[in-house]
């Protein structure tokens, strides 16, 4: 299977430094590092130490910027690649930075490289810079070099124009989503690294977390199960092979018996024990319908290069985690490995490692499971095999289709039967007696994402927990309840995460509880909003009290952790959402734009402000009022459809087979033809809301 991205040419996927820019498959690194007038030389700049603003970085290289920090040194290092194999780099000290501070590139190789011959490679460095053995030193304030094997023609660059080129290629945001479009890519790509035996490019949730060097757990790597799922969810709107590349390399990963592993890396290897939360078939099928405007143009090999796999992953947990009650439980296998077989195992397999929702529970070596049956892994297992299903039947797996279907029916009938609690008025987890557990937490909420719950149910259950002493308040979706005894605002144990918060989210939409959702994704918006914009951090988790500082090193929140970018796209669904009926476009209430998702047909943007206009490349799709809501909106050669509410007229793009006129249909009323206006749309109105509008070639 051909990896995305692919490992050629110039990039910053050196593992330990992200001011590094490294060729492969050669492995000849060129890294950057500020020299202080008594010098001393820094160069291990980490997202705690020594970053300052993270700049663009494009999926492939040919763009990447970033300004770093030593005392009061300021350095600004950009890479781009103007041809094949070459790279150019500027390197410059900006005002504020102490008379006599220096740059230095230091030349060397990737870890585990073969020897590189320098010999091959020929550098243009500025005038009056200043060679050793295996460094350069550049004068005054830096300059610009460039690295390219001997022989090979340098273009000349302007590095200004690189930076406006790659940028206007870029997702954008303004308005009420700020700048929050920079954090959510920026976060994924300037976390894109190469494995040290140049076999892989891999997306690990946070450089920072995975390497021992830069004050992290592990070697030089690692993945993890569900945090792989969510970056390829929020990468398919920056590069649909790259959200491919980044589901495949956690799924290649799973076992022989099927389970996709909680951890892989290089020091501590696979936990064959345990496994992770099931939302790959979820993530997987929702980036499929993020790819295009219907199934004619979407990405099917999304669906059938991963289908096998999560089809495995699907059923191991029907055959290796069933519990106590005959439910799904969260487990532990017992292995070579120590660790396994423990309560605390089982803990991390819930994803909620510190929860105080497990504070009690006990092994049970007869099942391999904890004794406490979470509705979280009952509603995800369901919400897996719904997304399963859809997948099999977009690629003809009748059989498979119809069986995940009557096991979906079951889980459902569960849901209902064995979690809902009537008299508190929502779903809860069961202890080993089958009582139901005093913790509570937004997983209380998922057997909404699963459609399990009815409308009634919904309800209910949101009334009853997004209160302000339990789950809502503000912030909203705090990890565990703000009563319960555990909560201390540390970790799991009471900090708010993007994936919960997506999950959750997630399921109110499907109940359509639009209110509530535009109150969580406003307030988690500004919070996501402060730490990009003002530091230029995407955290692995937030303050569920504004008076709490997750700075700190001790706070464990990492500073660029790939999935808080969820509390953005969460935000961005808003605006634009695919769903299994169709795209939802909506005016969020306040002035935005969303300009450039990657899309098969073209670029999509949205624009907010005295009328919703939606549009593709410069394709008008959607025109109309701010009150606007455009849901289950299908494109194709030969037919648009939509169920529309507006206020008023509102104008449609047209088919893109249609020619000067289209059948449009609205509702129940007879089928009119209609001629084509010159911007390729035709103005409907619609007779009460929900309308369905249809307009034929």
């Amino acid at each position: 299977m051909t990896q995305h991205p692919v490992p050629q040419d110039w990039n910053t996927w050196d593992t330990q430094y992200h001011t590094a820019a490294a060729h492969l498959p050669s492995g000849l690194r060129v890294r950057a590092a500020i020299v202080s007038p008594d010098g001393t030389v820094t160069d291990g700049f980490t997202w705690r130490e020594g970053l300052e603003r993270l700049g663009h970085h494009t999926v492939d290289g040919e763009y990447a910027e970033v300004t770093v920090r030593a005392g009061e040194a300021l350095l600004r290092l950009v890479f781009t690649n103007p041809a094949a194999n070459v790279l150019a780099g500027l390197a410059e000290l900006l005002p504020g930075t102490p008379d006599g501070t220096r740059v230095r590139l230091i030349v060397d190789k990737l870890p585990e490289a073969k020897p590189v011959d320098l010999a091959r490679w020929q550098p243009t460095l500025p005038e009056g810079s200043e060679l050793g053995d295996g460094v350069v030193t550049l004068p005054g304030a830096g300059g610009t070099f460039t690295w390219a094997p001997v022989g090979v023609a340098v273009p000349e660059v302007d590095f200004d124009a690189a930076r406006t080129a790659a940028e206007s290629r870029a997702i954008g945001s303004s308005g009420w989503l700020g700048r929050s479009a920079e954090g959510y890519q920026r976060a994924l790509t300037w976390n894109t690294v190469i494995r040290t035996d140049l076999a892989r490019v891999i997306t690990p949730t946070s450089r920072d977390f995975v390497h021992a060097g830069r004050r992290g757990f592990y070697g030089t790597w690692a993945l993890h199960g569900w945090d792989t799922f969510f970056c390829g969810l929020t990468a398919t709107w920056i590069d649909h092979d790259y959200a491919r590349g980044i589901y495949d390399q956690m799924l290649e990963q799973a076992t022989d018996r099927g389970m996709v592993p909680n951890r892989v890396s290089d020091e501590r290897g696979r936990t064959d024990d345990r496994s992770q939360p099931p939302v790959g078939a979820y993530t997987v099928f929702k980036s499929y319908l993020s790819t295009g405007l219907s199934d004619e143009t979407r990405d099917a090999t999304l669906l059938s290069d991963a289908y096998d796999r999560l089809l495995g992953w699907h059923d191991w947990w029907t055959q290796d985690r069933v519990g106590p009650l005959g439910l799904l439980t969260w487990g532990s296998d017992p292995t070579n490995d120590p660790k396994s077989a423990t309560v605390d195992s089982t803990r991390r397999e819930s994803g909620m490692d510190d929860s105080p929702m497990f504070d009690e529970i006990q092994y049970d070596p007869k099942t391999h499971t904890m004794d406490l049956t979470d509705v979280a892994l009952n509603a995800l297992h369901a919400a897996d095999g719904e997304a399963l299903a859809a997948i099999a039947s977009r690629l003809g797996r009748t059989e498979d289709a119809t069986r995940l279907l009557d096991e979906l029916a079951v889980t459902r009938t569960a849901l209902e039967e064995r979690f809902w609690d009537e008299d508190a008025g929502h779903y809860r987890n069961l202890r080993a007696d089958g009582s139901f557990d005093i913790h509570l937490a937004p997983s209380m909420l998922y057997p909404l994402l699963a459609g399990a719950s009815t409308p009634e149910r919904a309800r209910r259950s949101v009334e009853t927990l997004l209160t302000p002493e339990l789950l809502g308040g503000s912030p909203p979706l705090p990890s565990v309840s703000r009563s319960d005894p555990g909560y201390n605002r540390h970790y799991m144990r009471g900090r708010v995460w993007g994936p919960v918060a997506f999950l959750t989210v997630e399921g109110l939409r499907r109940y359509g509880l639009y209110e509530q959702v535009a109150r969580i994704t406003d307030e988690l918006l500004g919070m996501f909003r402060v730490e990009w914009e003002e530091h230029s951090h995407v955290h692995e988790n937030y303050f569920s009290s504004p008076d709490e500082d997750i700075h700190p090193f001790e706070a464990r929140s990492d500073f660029l952790l790939s999935w808080g970018n969820l509390l953005a796209y969460l935000a961005m669904q808003q605006m634009a959402d695919a769903r299994p009926g169709g795209w939802r476009f909506a005016h969020p209430g306040r002035a935005a734009t969303l300009t450039n998702l990657n899309l098969r047909e073209g670029r999509l943007s949205l624009y907010a402000d005295d009328r919703l206009r939606v549009a593709l490349d410069s394709l008008v799709l959607v025109d109309a009022s701010p009150a606007t809501v455009v849901s289950d909106y299908s494109r194709s050669s030969g037919l648009v459809s939509a169920v529309v509410s507006s206020d008023g007229p509102l104008r449609l793009g047209v088919p893109s087979s249609a020619g000067d006129t289209v059948r449009v249909q609205v509702g129940s009323s007879p089928t009119l033809t209609v001629s084509v206006g010159d911007d390729r749309t035709v103005e409907v109105v619609v007779p009460s809301p929900g309308t369905l509008v249809t307009l034929a070639a």
